[in-house]
């Protein structure tokens, strides 16, 4: 299997919404590895590793969020990365 990486920046009221806890669950579910985390500008960061599939899927799932976020933009790029990340954290 070939494994693909992206940073992922989602928009919108997506702090204080569990949002970081329900894209741990739904990345863990897709069974890609890496980490989310709260930006200072209210956004929220997202670097995943795994299949192109389910990466796509879970940026998908980003454009809507957590059942109380208000997603007004996502925006994905793939990257190179050397490291390689065993599970899918919340960092603070």
């Amino acid at each position: 299997m070939s494994t693909s990486s992206f940073e992922i920046n989602v928009y919108g009221k997506v702090q204080g919404v569990f949002f970081r806890a329900y894209t741990l669950e739904t990345a863990e579910k897709l069974s890609l590895k890496g980490f989310v985390k709260n930006m200072n500008d209210g956004s929220v960061y997202i670097f995943v590793q795994g299949k192109l599939s389910k990466i796509e899927e879970l940026i998908e799932w980003c454009k809507k969020g957590s059942p109380n976020a208000e997603v007004s933009n996502v925006i994905s790029n793939e990257v190179k990365s050397s490291e390689q990340f065993t599970d899918f954290t919340i960092r603070h």
